[in-house]
């Protein structure tokens, strides 16, 4: 009897990837004009910095709670429908009032949106597909989400050129992509899953922090890693303002974002197929040691060949890392816990995230920009002997 071809990329990691582009688009064309129009509303940049912090801690803690919840109820869909709404609604509200606190409150729920949504998205596409082939299926998801993060800005660049200023009227624009990105999510079908024994049992909020106790020592050290290097990795908003400091137009700087996008795109699915190949941890430190290097020149790069260059060898170090580690996670840790174990995981991360970028802006501040690039890549180093001497063990599922 002749076998059947397993299919990789199943319907409902189509979706998911669908869904992550039209939400990307709608993100994304605010990322270039979000501080203008914050500043233009009465903003300071010190109010700005708060606003930020205050919705990625939200974003972040929220990870991990439901990501065990997810776990918990033998659920993903409620999760993900939930998080895509409650982002899609509120990037337009932002431009209904200009309170400050108002802001807060809609900031906020865009990213407690992403936080709710997030674990139980990465464990869907985990549930879809087997180990070998976890690769391919989170650098596809990857892929399509930055695709659209390149469609945004230049939908964006669009818009602001027909109708200069109009800020408000963009924020409300996102509606179109967002209610799109919602409505494809109720496609999506959770698979026959049986909730824990203690899935009627209300959990804290915080309760996820207890998996490190019951993790495997594989999970351990991969976590560990990965969060070391988060540590030295600050927001890509720091590239873009060093483009600035080095003279360039904010065209150019835009250009520059989509341009990393596109190829990152590009690159995702490939890297992906090769990981499954040759193994995720090939692959990432191959990444990591990109990141080091490129952060290291960025520091004495000074012209647009130089900065093109690097900004390839970028997109190539995001391609191996950001949806490898999470289809590394999934491959070493139980399947009725994998929403927990990357919950956990993007948890932490994004408090660690929020740290390196106060670092950075910091070292930015007192030293120079030169200063703070080339220390973060001299770090990161650091973290590929690590991961060059450590053993993971092989995956539980």
């Amino acid at each position: 009897m002749k076998m059947r071809k397993q299919k990789i990329i199943t319907k409902a990691v189509l979706l998911v990837s669908f869904v992550s582009l039209f939400t990307d688009i709608a993100s994304e064309m605010l990322y270039p004009v979000m501080p203008i129009y914050l500043k233009s509303i009465g903003f300071s940049v010190m109010l700005i910095g708060i606003l930020e912090g205050l919705a990625e801690a939200t974003a972040g803690f929220s990870k991990g709670y439901f990501g065990n919840l997810s776990d918990k109820l033998g659920a993903r869909t409620p999760f993900i429908r939930t998080g895509y709404f409650l982002s899609a609604i509120s990037k337009p509200l932002m431009a209904l009032f200009v309170f400050p606190l108002w802001i807060f409150f809609i900031r906020t729920l865009d990213r407690f949106g992403k936080g709710i949504r997030t674990s139980a998205r990465d464990a869907l596409l985990s549930d879809e597909t087997t180990p070998e082939h976890k690769g391919k299926v989170f650098g596809f998801h990857r892929s399509m989400d930055t695709v659209g993060a390149a469609i945004g800005p230049i939908l964006a660049l669009t818009f602001l050129y027909f109708l200069p200023g109009q800020y408000k009227w963009l924020f409300i624009f996102t509606i179109v992509p967002g209610i799109i990105a919602v409505s494809l999510t109720f496609l999506i079908k959770d698979k026959k899953k049986i909730p824990t024994p203690d899935s009627k049992k209300s959990i804290g909020f915080f309760s996820y922090l207890n998996y490190w106790k019951i993790s495997s020592l594989g999970y351990k050290n991969l976590i560990v890693g990965l969060l070391a290097f988060t540590l030295f990795n600050s927001s890509d908003a720091f590239l873009l303002l060093l483009l600035k400091f080095r003279g360039f137009s904010d065209l150019q700087v835009i250009g520059f974002y989509i341009f990393y996008n596109i190829a990152y795109a590009f690159l995702s699915y490939p890297i992906g197929f090769l990981a499954d190949k040759t193994g995720m941890k090939k692959i990432l430190i191959a990444g990591l040691i990109l990141f080091s290097f490129v952060y290291f020149f960025m520091g004495f790069a000074n012209t647009l060949w130089q900065f093109g260059i690097l900004f390839i060898f970028y997109s190539v170090y995001a391609a191996a890392t950001e949806g490898i580690s999470k289809a590394w996670i999934s491959n070493i840790c139980k399947k009725e816990e994998t929403a927990t174990a990357i919950g956990f995981y993007n948890s932490l991360s994004s408090i660690m995230a929020l740290i390196a970028s106060s670092l950075a802006g910091l070292i930015w501040y007192v030293f120079t920009p030169k200063i703070m690039f080339v220390s973060s890549g001299i770090a990161v180093m650091m973290v590929v002997i690590y991961f060059s001497c450590i053993k993971i063990g092989r995956q539980t599922q």
